[in-house]
């Protein structure tokens, strides 16, 4: 699963993860956020329907990163003046800090023996009293994927050393096709 794959996915349009929209549990989070000014990041964004929403909320301090150049050049058209906080790379290489880190489905498609880098980073990313915030898929881990699955036990242990575990729970408001297979989180760093 390396730039290649991911490009091909979506050149191919095999993007099943991809609801043409905000998701109904990220909404209601960025909707209840009040300070507009924090530095937000969305790893592995695809078609970035949380950038448009942030951006039309009044959040100007958003920034995307993915690892496929055709979902962000599709951004691009719809922000051009915010070409700038669209990043064409790995997240794993980004040198950069942020107040928010909103997840959705970048977990899931990343490799199972990524995960602990993946908390390294975040680790390092996230500022002090910074929060990662999204949604998590939760079923067993799966062998064959994305997505790869894990469960509410594995979140804990993953990410318990790093982070104060805010919030961990079933998720009321997902999508039909989603129901009862994500749980909505807030992690603060430690």
């Amino acid at each position: 699963m390396n730039k290649k794959y991911w490009e091909n996915r979506y050149i191919n349009n095999k993007t099943g993860w991809d609801i043409g929209k905000i998701s109904t549990p990220l909404k209601g989070y960025i909707d209840q956020l009040k300070n507009k000014n924090i530095k937000i990041l969305i790893p592995g964004a695809g078609n970035g329907y949380e950038f448009d929403y942030l951006i039309t909320q009044g959040f100007f301090n958003v920034f995307v990163i993915d690892i496929a150049e055709q979902p962000l050049k599709t951004i691009k058209i719809r922000n051009p003046e915010y070409a700038d906080q669209i990043i064409y790379g790995d997240f794993f290489d980004l040198k950069d800090t942020f107040d928010l880190v909103l997840e959705h489905t970048f977990f899931c498609a990343l490799n199972p023996n990524l995960r602990t880098n993946y908390v390294s980073k975040m680790n390092e990313i996230v500022n002090k009293k910074g929060k990662i915030a999204g949604l998590f898929f939760d079923f067993p881990l799966t062998e064959v994927g994305p997505p790869f699955g894990a469960t509410y036990q594995d979140y804990l242990l993953l990410f318990q050393n790093n982070f104060k575990i805010k919030t961990l729970e079933k998720t009321y408001n997902s999508i039909l096709e989603r129901k009862d297979k994500e749980l909505f989180f807030i992690f603060e760093k430690k």
